[in-house]
């Protein structure tokens, strides 16, 4: 049997674009990104810092095992071997992280975690599968989204990918299948616990041109993320405010795409909205203050704080207030408020 809806990695064919189907080859074009994808040889992929353990079709579709890549003709499966909280940590951080530039966007960005990148043969049965760390859709609204494992050919393909090289190493096996599969945007991160002299700790962002990943210093689905930028945010304990500033710039590039921004996030409206009303009942009370004084009328050290509560009452009502009133029981009253 072989694979469907996939690129035809070990004869060098492959489909169009990410998440479609594949279309006939373009006569008129010399070389389509199709001729152009790279081979693979299925059986010199490695997977170091997993055990490989015998996995039929059915003991598959039933395993709760963290598999890293499984080929159901050789009816095997290699599975991390260590799986630490390092890893999982790691990984995590980068939705919290997208959704705080979601808010400054306006628009959600979804996860969908470690999910399950599936290919099916001519069959419909599944013939191999392999697990990301970590995937971020950028428009789920208008993306055909996994519901259970992400199908290659049926479902689009997320904005971007990250892999966690704590114990593992993607290099010599799942690098070659996302590039092969066509997947956009590969982020690989080497935590600081996971560093050795032979590779440093830090991020690389592998980008799909031509048919081949390029490694580049930004992102191109966060624009101006830089890798360096994305390590540190994604190995602090808590975002920095020079990590919450680079956020903000990044939403504001992802918002300025299709003209939205914080106004249009619900929680970010919510707070824009009470930060408004906040500077307004501040002011408000200090504008009182100094009329009050202007006018040589004595009023209590709190009268800051309780003019603060102010804020739903008219500006015109409370400056009248303040101008025509003896005293500061006065200025209440006119208000129609019992004296704080």
């Amino acid at each position: 049997m072989s694979d469907t809806n996939v690129p035809n990695i070990a004869r060098n064919g492959g489909p169009g674009p990410p998440g479609t189907a594949t279309p006939a080859p373009d006569a008129a074009s010399p070389a389509s990104a199709a001729d152009r994808r790279p081979s693979v040889r299925y059986e010199a992929l490695r997977f170091p810092g997993c055990r490989r353990i015998p996995l039929t079709r059915d003991e598959f579709e039933s395993s709760d095992d963290r598999i890293e890549y499984w080929d159901a003709r050789a009816e095997t499966a290699w599975v991390v071997a260590d799986n630490y909280g390092v890893h999982e940590g790691t990984s995590r951080r980068l939705p919290h992280l997208a959704e705080r530039i979601a808010s400054v966007r306006g628009a959600p960005i979804v996860s969908f975690g470690s999910v399950t990148l599936l290919v099916r043969d001519a069959d419909g049965e599944p013939r191999r599968a392999m697990e990301a760390d970590e995937t971020l859709y950028l428009h789920p609204t208008r993306s055909a989204t996994p519901r259970q494992s992400l199908v290659v050919g049926e479902h689009d393909f997320p904005d971007v990918v990250l892999e966690v090289d704590y114990t593992t190493d993607v290099r010599p096996g799942k690098l070659l299948l996302y590039e092969a599969w066509g997947f956009p945007e590969l982020w690989v991160i080497v935590p600081p616990e996971g560093a050795s002299p032979r590779r440093p700790a830090g991020v690389t962002i592998h980008r799909l041109r031509d048919a081949r990943y390029r490694s580049m210093p930004a992102s191109g689905a966060f624009p101006g993320w830089t890798a360096a930028e994305i390590f540190d945010a994604m190995t602090e304990r808590t975002p920095s405010a020079a990590t919450c500033r680079v956020l903000e710039r990044v939403g504001r590039a992802l918002g300025a795409r299709q003209g939205t921004g914080p106004a249009d996030d619900p929680l970010s409206r919510v707070l824009i909205a009470e930060g408004r009303s906040e500077g307004r009942a501040e002011e408000l009370a200090a504008a009182v203050e100094s009329l009050l004084r202007v006018r040589g009328l004595a009023f209590r050290p709190e009268l800051s704080r309780a003019t603060a509560s102010l804020g739903d009452v008219p500006r015109d009502a409370v400056m009248a207030a303040a101008y025509a009133c003896t005293d500061e029981a006065d200025f209440w009253h006119r208000l129609g408020l019992p004296a704080r």
